[in-house]
């Protein structure tokens, strides 16, 4: 039990470090409001109120700890904290830093009275041959890989398309490239067939940004001063380039080509990567990145193969802290939540990048117990290690910020005679 409290009380230090960075320019109850569920859902492994009240151990009733948190949240998004964590990331990230932008949903099914619910596409009950549709609402989400290759997420943002003067997916997906061109200047997005658009490719070309973004099969390419379908020109070529990638988790036999085309949004010249041995159709990949050598066709290819991390990045925010669990109505404050959840996701960002001789990052593996020694995204075990280090501390972190007041000098009586 001892050993336990000292690694309870190193890790509630940490945590607390890490919410003072990001709330240090906010008011005295919005830094402990950020303090206090940053700590409740990383404890509780949960996003709900009232899994988050029961870890901070407070004196007053559970339903006031609840409103008190519901309150905060309902305020929004502080941007003084979105900013300062902004900053904190920048330091995290690489001189040539990778953003992968992906779409998501949150479901609800069985709510009636949340804010602006339409109607998406269930993507955990989807197939390729089957759409299902439920009530819930869109998570447009940026990721940029850091020094450790590990996924940290620069914009979050949940939307619906029964908001009031909602435009597109497109608006919000745009929104995300400008603030990563906001944060880091310049960098290379690698995205999905979804974004094989002709709008994607001339707003990444305005914004003077590098792309990785796979094609679909009826895309034209203009090769020769003449148009051919880029499935043709799959069809022409053979892998020439062997090297070794990682796809969703397992490492794969590749053999890599490319050409010089032009694509129909721009005019433009860019290069067309094609992948073999992978999947059943080869992979065609377009990028705007200049390509010399091999070692340069290797290096986008596995540029876009390190997406398959913004796909368990989801995976995690969802199993690890249920964020489909949220009883919020206000889609303002559901997009509050999703960005203390964001936080809780930099944290342990942030313990993975600690050298792997680090003691709290040992105690933390060790409490997760993991059954593959080394595993290539490791949030899960990290995330369940600190839960159950949390679960042996009685108090939350409120006595971490103790109202400092005056000392108060002894009343004197002067006698006179």
């Amino acid at each position: 039990m001892t050993d336990f409290t000292s690694k309870t009380y190193t890790l509630k230090r940490e945590i607390i470090n890490f919410s003072n960075k990001i709330s240090r320019h906010l008011s005295k109850p919005e830094k402990k409001f950020t303090a206090d569920i940053t700590y409740g859902m990383l404890a509780s492994g949960s996003c709900l109120l009232t899994d988050v009240a029961d870890q901070l151990h407070e004196p007053s009733k559970k339903i006031n700890v609840v409103d008190r948190l519901s309150r905060h949240l309902e305020k929004g998004t502080p941007a003084a904290a979105e900013a300062s964590y902004l900053r904190l990331l920048k330091k995290w990230v690489p001189s040539e830093p990778v953003i992968h932008i992906d779409d998501s949903d949150v479901v609800k099914p069985d709510g009636y009275h949340f804010e602006s619910l339409g109607i998406v596409r269930d993507g955990s009950e989807s197939t390729s041959t089957k759409s299902v549709y439920k009530k819930g609402c869109h998570v447009t989400e940026a990721c940029v890989l850091t020094g450790s290759n590990h996924p940290v997420s620069i914009f979050s943002k949940i939307h619906s398309s029964a908001e009031k003067d909602y435009k597109s997916v497109n608006t919000i997906t745009f929104q995300a490239m400008e603030q990563a061109k906001a944060v880091f200047g310049r960098a290379t997005f690698a995205m999905d067939r979804g974004y094989d658009d002709n709008k994607m490719f001339l707003k990444l070309d305005e914004l003077g940004q590098d792309y990785v973004i796979r094609l679909k099969s009826n895309r034209k390419l203009l090769y020769h001063n003449k148009w051919t379908m880029a499935a043709e020109l799959r069809n022409r070529r053979k892998g020439k380039v062997k090297t070794n990638v990682i796809y969703r988790g397992k490492k794969h036999e590749a053999y890599l080509s490319h050409v010089k085309v032009q694509i129909t949004a721009s005019r433009k010249d860019i290069y067309l990567v094609l992948v073999y041995g992978i999947t059943e159709h080869p992979m065609m990949l377009a990028t705007n990145k200049e390509i010399r050598s091999k070692e340069d066709v290797v290096k986008v290819a596995r540029i876009y193969f390190s997406r398959w991390k913004i796909e368990e990045y989801f995976r995690c925010k969802k199993q690890m802290f249920r964020l489909e669990n949220f009883r919020i109505r206000k889609l303002s404050a559901i997009n509050a939540l999703n960005f203390y959840i964001t936080l809780c996701m930099a944290f342990l960002a942030h313990i993975s990048m600690k050298p792997e001789t680090n003691a709290l990052k040992v105690s933390i593996i060790q409490e997760a117990d993991p059954i593959k020694e080394k595993v290539y995204f490791c949030y899960y075990r990290l995330a369940k290690g600190i839960c159950g280090i949390l679960s042996y501390a009685k108090e939350g972190v409120r006595l971490w910020f103790r109202t400092r007041r005056p000392a108060y000098r002894q009343l004197c009586l002067k006698l006179t005679v």
